[in-house]
C-alpha cells in the first residue's frame, strides 16, 4: 500500500506583504496538495485506515474538497468511490472528484441532509465506509500532520492562522501543535459572514446550528462545527474571527497577484487576516498562515464573483 497520499507541502514567504506589514508573512503551501487541498492529510489516512480494515468501497459526502480526496485516495488504494455533493456544489468541483473516477450523486441542501444521505449509502453495503470531511479522530490526526512538519521548516510563529469550516484542519493543527511542543502557540481561526458555525459556537458557549449557510465560501459550509473544535478552543489559545465574502474575494485576488496560484474564498477568510492587517495580529512579529487551498475554484467563477 501506497505510504502517503499526501506531500510534504513548503513554507513561503509573501516578502510583500512582509514589507508592506513590517512583519514576517509566512505561507504554508497546502494548495500544493495532489487534489489541491489540505484534505490529502486527514481524509486520506482515514481512506488507508478503510483499506486496511477490508474495506472495498469508499463513500464520502462533501461541498467538493474532501470528495475529491475521498476520491483521490479511492483511486491510489484501488477501491470504488461514491460522493455525495451538496446541490452548491461548483461544476468545477465536481468534474474534478468525476475525473478521479468517482461516482458522484448530488443530494441535498444542507449539509445535513447530504452526509444522511452517505451514510445510509454505507450502512447498506456491508464492505463500505463512510467517510466524514472533518468529524473524526482518523481525520484529525492526519491533519496533524502539517503541525509535524513544522519545527523542520520554521522557526516557532507567533501565530498561526487558518480558516474553519467543521473545524477539521484546526483540531488537526492544534493536535499537531500538542504534539511538537508548540502548545504556546495561538491560533487565529477565520470563518466568512454566513458560514460561522465555530464563531457562533464561540459566543454560545456550545456547539449551534446555522439556519443555513449564505457565504460564497460553501466549503466552509458546514452549518455546525465539530464538537471537538470547541473542546480545543477552551485548551488552547483560539481567536475567533470572521470576514466578509468581499475581504475574502479581494484576499485571494491579492494572493493570486503574489503568489500566482488561485485559492477559494474559504481559504481566502484565513488570507483576508494578514491581507486586511486585522487587529488580531498586531501584536504578532512572525505569522504562519495556513493556505489550505481549495478544488472548486476557476478564474471564471473569480470573475462573475467580481461582477456581481
Amino acid at each position: 500500500m501506497q505510504t502517503n497520499l499526501h506531500i510534504t507541502t513548503p513554507v513561503i514567504e509573501n516578502r510583500r506583504l512582509s514589507s508592506q506589514l513590517n512583519k514576517t508573512i509566512l505561507y504554508k503551501m497546502e494548495c500544493f496538495q495532489p487534489t489541491g487541498a489540505f484534505k490529502n492529510r486527514g481524509v486520506c489516512y482515514m481512506c488507508k485506515h478503510a483499506k486496511a480494515m477490508g474495506k472495498n468501497i469508499l463513500i464520502g459526502a462533501s461541498g467538493g474538497n474532501a470528495g475529491l480526496a475521498v476520491a483521490y485516495a479511492g483511486r491510489k488504494l484501488k477501491m470504488q468511490v461514491r460522493i455525495v455533493v451538496l446541490k452548491s456544489t461548483s461544476e468545477t468541483a465536481i468534474e474534478r472528484i468525476k475525473q478521479e473516477g468517482a461516482d458522484v450523486i448530488v443530494h441535498g441542501d444542507v449539509w445535513g441532509e447530504t452526509e444522511q444521505y452517505a451514510r445510509t449509502l454505507a450502512n447498506e453495503l456491508d464492505d463500505a465506509e463512510y467517510i466524514p470531511p472533518f468529524d473524526h479522530p482518523l481525520v484529525w490526526e492526519g491533519h496533524a500532520s502539517l503541525s509535524h512538519e513544522l519545527p523542520d521548516q520554521i522557526k516557532k510563529p507567533d501565530a498561526i492562522v487558518l480558516s474553519v469550516g467543521g473545524g477539521g484542519l484546526m483540531c488537526g493543527v492544534v493536535q499537531g501543535l500538542h504534539d511538537i511542543d508548540w502548545q504556546d502557540v495561538p491560533v487565529i481561526a477565520a470563518e466568512t459572514q454566513g458560514a460561522a458555525s465555530f464563531n457562533a459556537a464561540i459566543k454560545a458557549g456550545h456547539v449551534v446550528t446555522l439556519p443555513k449557510i449564505t457565504s460564497i465560501a460553501t466549503t466552509l459550509g458546514a452549518t455546525r462545527v465539530t464538537e471537538q473544535a470547541l473542546k480545543w478552543a477552551q485548551q488552547h489559545e483560539i481567536h475567533s474571527v470572521v470576514v466578509s465574502d468581499q475581504q475574502a474575494i479581494n484576499a485571494c485576488l491579492q494572493f493570486a497577484d503574489d503568489m500566482r496560484v488561485l485559492v477559494e474564498p474559504a481559504c481566502g477568510a484565513a488570507l483576508a487576516v494578514v491581507y486586511d492587517n486585522l487587529a488580531i495580529i498586531a501584536p504578532c512579529q512572525n505569522i504562519l498562515v495556513i493556505v489550505c487551498g481549495g478544488a472548486g475554484v476557476s478564474l471564471k467563477q473569480f470573475q462573475a464573483w467580481q461582477s456581481a
